[in-house]
């Protein structure tokens, strides 16, 4: 009778769980049986994992053959489990020693005739597996760069089985032959990249410094570039409402260019939802700029928060998550879908119970909503025409409800935008470059006042800890007080007025808000002009 057990890591959502692979050969009928709650794709492994072992020179044992996953109870898929398999009926077989590969973590796809296939996953993978006090993995060679951005793990890349039998037998390590002529597309990248899983999502790349969209090409709108700064340095929620062709997807596409660079827990936390959601570009291994999101207002519920048959998968808001979320159309969108985004605005994360498990995806992400006024987009312009019953406009507008608004900190009308500022006659407006120094600044107080919590930004910290522990100046919050008191304001409204205040004081290197700051806050809040943007337009 031979044992040997290697281990693997089944992924729950973007969280790990390592998966001891053991493997049992003993006397009788040549049978190969897989247990340990696997589904259809890793009951597949059986006849991938033979014909690997056959086809990379070793002997299949003609004996019967037990593998078993274990913990039982937790669901496993996909084929990245072959590896571990392969290596555990090896090491049964005394092909490699058990002793060997009793403590290694691998991870990857066999084809038939012995390649290892990369998987996606891989980074949340391996940062379960070194979570677990595992220091040895291995992977496909494709997702080597990917799974050594973990710290404190020894990763080796194996092309195919027949290299890691070599290594695990201290042999000559075969060289394998390149799949492709140079300048062809690999067929091994198929399984990192899932087709149409990242549609309308997109990671920001600084590339030559030309190719990102500045904000100097958006003509007039100041009220609307004002709130973009305000939201980009104090991580806001902001909806913007105006007339078709006034700019607003072009001021959304900018917000993630005027974001400072993702620090380095983030950009794995985002690494790691896009390895998983298959959107992860092949050679960036890290994702080092804020993503943006932006699904058509088709999109379904499950695709905006996650879900799916089986476990649920990533949806957008956890696509953008240390990012940017843009909904074009927002009043399209079905009422159920985003109604569904309330608890992820507030809570950062999704949870979503299906009867496979239980999942948790971080959904930390900056939304922006964009709509017209009324169905023809001319209900707010004048001399125009709007065709549009009042009953049509109201029912329009109502879609997006009152629950969701409340959660969006920042409420701007986007005006037409003017011939002389289209012409350039009134100047260009600020580039991305300067307005993204002031956006880093800005955080960078901010980060120095909650050095020590566990907030980042204003629009993280609860509003209990801003009028106890950080109090606005005397007197400051006296209007907002009042619009509490006549229903302009809820609780919550007065406590999202306060975070944008300590935000527009950031701005204005200020150590805490005044009775100015409260007042463009309350204008950002309510879209009430109350000439506080043309005072500290005076100020500066």
């Amino acid at each position: 009778m031979g044992f040997a057990r290697a281990c693997s890591v089944a992924l729950v959502g973007v969280d790990g769980v390592v998966v001891e692979v053991q493997a049992d050969l003993e006397p009788g009928v040549a049978t190969f049986a897989l247990v340990g709650l696997p589904d259809k794709t890793l009951i597949e492994s059986r006849d991938r994992v033979r014909a690997a072992v056959v086809n990379s020179g070793a002997a299949w044992p003609q004996k019967k053959l037990t593998v078993g996953l274990s913990p039982a109870s937790v669901p496993k898929g996909g084929a990245g489990f072959d590896l571990a398999v392969a290596a555990a009926v090896l090491g049964a077989a005394e092909v490699v020693d058990p002793k060997v590969i009793a403590d290694l973590v691998l991870i990857g796809e066999l084809g038939l005739d012995g390649r290892v296939r990369p998987v996606r996953g891989i980074l949340p993978a391996v940062l379960a597996a070194a979570e677990a006090g595992y220091r040895q993995v291995v992977v496909p060679q494709q997702c080597a760069a990917e799974a050594m951005l973990v710290p404190d793990v020894s990763v080796l890349g194996v092309r195919s089985l027949r290299q890691l039998i070599a290594v695990l037998t201290d042999g000559e390590v075969p060289e394998e032959d390149p799949p492709d002529p140079p300048g062809r597309p690999d067929p091994m990248l198929a399984g990192l990249v899932v087709p149409g899983a990242g549609l309308g999502t997109g990671v920001a790349r600084d590339g030559d410094g030309r190719d990102f969209p500045d904000l100097a090409d958006v003509a007039g709108q100041h009220a609307a570039r004002r709130a973009l700064e305000v939201a980009a340095a104090g991580g806001h929620h902001l909806f913007l409402s105006g007339p078709p062709g006034a700019g607003k997807t072009m001021l959304a596409e900018r917000i993630p260019w005027i974001l400072p660079p993702l620090t380095r827990q983030d950009s794995l936390e985002v690494t790691a939802v896009h390895s998983v959601a298959g959107i992860l570009p092949p050679g960036e291994p890290l994702v080092a700029r804020p993503p943006y999101c932006a699904p058509h207002h088709s999109a379904t519920m499950q695709s905006l928060v996650g879900g799916g048959a089986g476990v649920a998968r990533p949806g957008a808001v956890s696509l953008a998550h240390r990012g940017v979320l843009f909904l074009d159309e927002a009043a399209e969108f079905s009422t159920k879908a985003l109604d569904a985004l309330r608890q992820p605005l507030e809570a950062g994360h999704v949870v979503i119970a299906r009867a496979a498990g239980v999942v948790r995806l971080p959904a930390r992400f900056l939304m922006v909503l964009a709509a017209n006024p009324c169905p023809c987009g001319r209900h707010t312009l004048h001399g125009t025409g709007c065709d549009c019953p009042a009953s049509v406009v109201r029912r329009y507008q109502a879609r997006l409800s009152g629950p969701l608004l409340d959660r969006v900190d920042l409420r701007v009308e986007v005006e037409p935008v003017t011939r002389s500022d289209l012409l350039g006659r009134g100047g260009r407006g600020e580039a991305t470059t300067v307005v993204a120094a002031r956006v880093r600044e800005a955080r960078d107080r901010a980060a120095a006042r909650l050095d020590g919590t566990p907030w980042r930004l204003n629009a993280e910290v609860p509003g209990h800890e801003l009028r106890t522990r950080w109090p606005a100046a005397p007197g400051a919050l006296a209007q907002a007080e009042r619009d509490l008191e006549r229903g302009l304001l809820t609780a919550r409204g007065l406590d999202r007025v306060l975070r944008v205040a300590w935000t527009v004081a950031d701005l204005r290197s200020r150590d805490r808000p005044d009775a100015l700051d409260v007042a463009v806050a309350l204008e950002l809040r309510t879209g009430i002009a109350r000439g506080a943007s043309a005072h500290l337009d005076a100020a500066s």
